[in-house]
C-alpha cells in the first residue's frame, strides 16, 4: 500500500518533457555533420568512420543480447560488418551533392511518416516488430521522399555536370515517384531491422549515447539502406 500511495503521490510526467534535451542533441548532431561535410577530407572521412564504428558496436551489442546462438551471432556480426561498413565506404566516396540528397531524403521520409502516421493513424504494417509504424506513415514517407527528390533534382542534379546530371538530371515525374517510393521503403526497412533487433534484445534504444535520442544506430538505421540504394543506382548507371 505504501508503494501504491507513493506512486499516486508522484506527479505525472509531462508529455515531451525531454523535448529541450532532444532539441539540443539534434542541434549538436546537425552541427557536427554539417561541420564535417564543410570541412571536407580528411575530416568528413573521419566523421563517417566514427559513425560507422559507433553504429557497428551498437549493432554488435544488440545481436549479443538478441540471441544466445553462437553461429547466429557470428553470421549476424559478419553480415552487419558488410552492411554497415559498405554503406560507410559508399557515403565517404559520394560527392557532396549526393550526401546532401541522401541525408535530406531520409529526414523527409522520417518527418512526413511521423506526421502522416500521427494524423491519419490506421492499420499497422508490422505491429509485432514496430507498433508505431502504419501504412499511412509509409505513404507519408513516400510523399516526403518524392518532394525532397523532386526539389533536389531541380535545384541540384540538373545544375551539376558529369554522372550525377546524367543519372538524375533527366528524370521525369514517374521516375521521381519511383525513386521516392524506393527511398521510403528502404529507409523504413532499415528502421524495421533495428526495431526487430531491439525487440529480440529486449531494449528500447540501441544505447544511451545521445541524450534524448538513444544511440547512434537509432539515428542511422534508415540512412544505411538508402546509402546502399543510392550506391547501386550510381554504380549501375556508370
Amino acid at each position: 500500500m505504501a508503494d501504491a500511495d507513493t506512486a499516486a503521490a508522484e506527479p505525472p510526467k509531462r508529455k515531451n518533457a525531454d523535448l529541450p534535451v532532444r532539441l539540443v542533441s539534434a542541434v549538436v548532431m546537425i552541427g557536427l555533420a554539417v561541420g564535417a561535410v564543410m570541412a571536407g577530407d580528411p575530416w568528413f572521412d573521419w566523421f563517417v568512420l566514427a559513425v560507422v564504428l559507433a553504429t557497428y558496436v551498437e549493432f554488435l551489442l544488440l545481436v549479443v543480447k538478441a540471441t544466445p546462438n553462437v553461429a547466429f551471432r557470428l553470421a549476424s556480426l559478419l553480415a552487419g560488418a558488410v552492411y554497415i561498413g559498405l554503406a560507410g565506404l559508399m557515403l565517404s566516396r559520394f560527392p557532396l551533392e549526393i550526401v546532401v540528397g541522401v541525408v535530406g531524403a531520409v529526414v523527409f521520409v522520417d518527418t512526413f511518416a511521423y506526421f502522416f502516421g500521427r494524423t491519419l493513424g490506421g492499420p499497422k504494417i508490422a505491429p509485432a516488430i514496430s507498433p508505431s509504424k502504419t501504412w499511412a506513415g509509409l505513404l507519408g514517407g513516400i510523399v516526403g521522399a518524392t518532394v525532397w527528390i523532386a526539389g533536389w533534382i531541380q535545384f541540384v542534379a540538373r545544375q551539376a555536370t558529369g554522372d550525377m546530371a546524367e543519372v538524375f538530371g533527366g528524370a521525369g515525374y514517374v521516375q521521381i515517384l519511383i525513386m521516392g517510393a524506393a527511398t521510403a521503403v528502404a529507409a523504413q526497412s532499415g528502421d524495421f531491422l533495428e526495431s526487430w533487433l531491439k525487440r529480440r534484445a529486449g531494449v528500447k534504444d540501441s544505447s544511451k549515447l545521445i541524450p534524448g535520442h538513444g544511440g547512434v544506430f537509432d539515428r542511422t538505421d534508415g540512412i544505411i539502406p538508402v546509402v546502399l540504394l543510392a550506391g547501386v543506382v550510381l554504380g549501375a548507371a556508370r
